[in-house]
């Protein structure tokens, strides 16, 4: 009896459900459509700012039409869609999916530009500069994964259309990255960890070594050097100092009172 009781239960559950997905059915306004027609109308939704409505456009349209020519080209629109956004995890997600089934394609070049802007604006902190917001608070873990992808795509695609853009990004980002380590390096600084702002300061000058933070990371050396009483490193890391910048506005100057680099239109 029991038995009996369970199967029909169960027959209940299913004629449940199917009547629930029927349902579904007659209310998708898409069910008829064609791929061209659901590509286009998906397409007019991102355009327009409808980025949730397209995504789930762009989903139907991949999951109704797997194998046709708008599928590949739907998985490429929804992570921008995503990025638009601002859904930075799902974004990075429909990216890396599409490069894994589609390392080939003649537009994936497209995906890794896609990656790098995606972590370029992912809290990096850029504008926290002019807000005077202090950057050693923020983790540049986003701007390095952004310098990443840009590289990838430099080296793997040196011809596409998106390889200019990716290199001046890449050179904002390392100015960005050198600028990150010389306010960890004067934080130490001020609270007396001497070594610290020494260690940080030539980890800016050896790793970014031609961006423009390297004069105030020079100058922190100099004077954590200079604190500890190590003499001949001061001396040595001022000479270079004085031969890199000789017009240097920190020269004289025991506070370092100078512009960020990132002012250059009050210069």
């Amino acid at each position: 009896m029991q038995i009996k009781s369970l199967k029909f239960l169960g027959l209940i559950l299913i004629l449940a459900l199917s009547a629930c997905n029927s349902t579904g059915d007659k209310n998708d306004e898409t069910r008829t459509w064609s791929a061209a027609k659901l590509y286009a109308e998906a397409k007019d939704e991102l355009n327009n700012g409808g980025y949730e409505k397209a995504v789930q456009y762009f989903e139907r349209l991949e999951s109704r039409f797997p194998f046709g020519t708008y599928a590949q080209q739907a998985q490429m629109e929804v992570a921008y869609a995503y990025y638009k956004q601002d859904d930075q995890a799902q974004a990075l997600a429909a990216v890396e999916r599409f490069i894994k089934l589609h390392p080939n394609h003649p537009n994936v070049d497209y995906m890794y530009y896609l990656r790098g802007l995606i972590n370029f604006n992912d809290n990096l902190g850029l504008l926290n500069f002019i807000a005077n917001q202090d950057i050693t608070e923020r983790d540049p873990k986003a701007a390095r994964d952004a310098f990443d992808a840009f590289k990838q795509l430099v080296v793997q695609f040196p011809d596409s259309k998106y390889a200019p853009d990716a290199t001046a990004r890449m050179k904002f980002l390392v100015n960005s990255l050198a600028q990150y380590d010389v306010h960890v390096a004067k934080y130490y600084l001020r609270r007396g960890a001497f070594l610290a702002a020494a260690n940080r300061a030539q980890s800016a000058i050896k790793e970014y070594p031609d961006a423009p933070a390297n004069e105030e990371a020079l100058f922190i050396l100099v004077r954590a050097y200079d604190y500890m009483g190590m003499t001949e490193l001061r001396d040595d890391a001022n000479r270079v100092f004085v031969k890199s910048f000789p017009k240097s506005a920190f020269l004289g100057n025991s506070e370092g009172k100078k512009a960020p680099w990132w002012k250059f239109w009050s210069k």
